[in-house]
């Protein structure tokens, strides 16, 4: 049934935003949630958190003219309840049954869309180098990029499509001019804003060693090799290459502070191998992200940040709301940073979490071999990333 097919319930019902909920969430206040969509896809992507209840029955549950009682009595009346589906429309309908039930009841403004909508900027406060800092955080799907800007000129690292023009708004606001827009590889599980801002006069840079991958546009943008420069004001985004978690994985080194590390190494775990050659080419490119972390990465002062593309519910942020941490630190928390190779490639390969969502249909998108509209964008990178090795967090262990 299509959200505009449910009937307008009788009863008044409250919307609420998705950035209120997440302040809510954010302030530890104890929120229950009925999401009203179907199992699997509840299963699969679903807004979590120590304070939230969430509770799943499907919109069908509620269309029977009478609610059996069994249903019902799933559902808490001593509290509010924000009922959430898809895009907004079953959410609508289901808590305005429940109000006329006597339920407190309100829904989620376009449901796990408008949660899929939430972008927010926080400064890196430990950040050191020329200028200032910013961590894009998507929380719906853990996506991370950073803006560096310094004297009126400013970078963004591995945007998202989604939010081209936010990027440009942001910009304006700063009363910067946006550069460059990097990648750091043939991203998986969202689509790539690099070639949209680059065709607003952005200069669009992906890595060299990702145009072999089937890359159609490779001509049309700027390459990143290994040891590669960008300026922005004062400070200096260097191209690091760090083969792993795909061929073409480039990390940037931004004015020897923060190591931007796409998905190859994260706060809470490390790359998984297997979303290029698959399960065949995975211990192949696991031991080449060994190698690339240990000579690479792990080489570089113990201050350096580390800040990658992705976050999972596994992560702690830093004090500044952040999901970065000096690699000294990750050395310290991470076994896996200081295993052998073998145990290293042994650890990573052992329980890989599933693939992410149209993992396929995303890389052929990246790699210009797929054309979809910015509806269809949005759709396609809906639900978790899962780009790490695994779904728990490998610091501390």
């Amino acid at each position: 049934m299509d959200a505009d097919d449910f009937p307008t319930p009788d009863a008044d019902v409250e919307t609420v935003n998705p950035e209120t909920l997440k302040d809510r969430i954010d302030a530890g206040e104890d929120v229950t949630l009925l999401d009203a969509r179907m199992q699997s896809d509840y299963e699969e992507w679903r807004i979590d958190g120590e304070n939230v209840t969430s509770i799943n029955i499907p919109y069908f549950e509620f269309l029977e003219d009478e609610v059996d009682e069994d249903v019902l009595e799933q559902i808490p009346d001593d509290r509010e309840v924000t009922v959430l589906c898809a895009k907004g429309g079953a959410s609508e309908f289901v808590a305005g049954t429940l109000a006329e039930l006597g339920y407190d009841v309100n829904h989620l403004e376009d449901g796990m869309n408008g949660w899929a909508s939430i972008y927010e900027a926080v400064e890196v406060e430990r950040y050191d180098g020329a200028g200032t800092l910013l961590q894009y955080q998507r929380p719906s799907s853990g996506c991370l990029g950073y803006l560096l800007y310094d004297d009126g000129e400013a970078a963004i690292i591995d945007p998202l499509r989604a939010f081209t023009d936010r990027y440009l708004d942001d910009a304006d606001d700063l009363g910067v001019d946006l550069q460059h827009a990097l990648d750091t590889h043939i991203h998986a599980d969202h689509i790539s804003g690099v070639r949209d801002l680059d065709a607003e006069g952005v200069e669009g840079v992906i890595p060299e060693a990702a145009v072999d991958r089937g890359v159609t546009y490779g001509d049309d943008l700027t390459t990143a090799a290994d040891g590669d420069t960008f300026e922005v004001g004062e400070a200096t985004i260097e191209a690091v290459y760090t083969p792993g978690h795909t061929t073409g994985m480039t990390s940037y080194l931004v004015d020897g502070s923060l190591l931007a590390t796409g998905d190859g190494l994260f706060i809470e775990s490390v790359a998984r191998p297997d979303l290029e050659e698959g399960d065949d080419g995975a211990p192949d490119a696991a031991r080449m992200l060994y190698e690339s972390l240990q000579e690479r990465v792990l080489t570089l002062p113990d201050d350096t940040l580390i800040g990658g593309a992705h976050f999972s519910d596994a992560a702690e942020p830093a004090a500044d709301g952040t999901y970065t941490a000096p690699i000294g630190e990750l050395v310290e928390e991470m076994d896996a940073l200081t295993m052998d190779e073998d145990d290293f490639v042994d650890l990573i390969l052992s329980d890989m979490p599933p693939r992410p969502a149209n993992y396929e249909d995303i890389i052929a998108t990246n790699l210009g071999q797929n054309v979809v509209d910015d509806e269809e964008a949005f759709t396609l990178e809906l639900g978790p990333n899962n780009c790490a090795a695994s779904q728990d967090s490998l610091a501390g262990d």
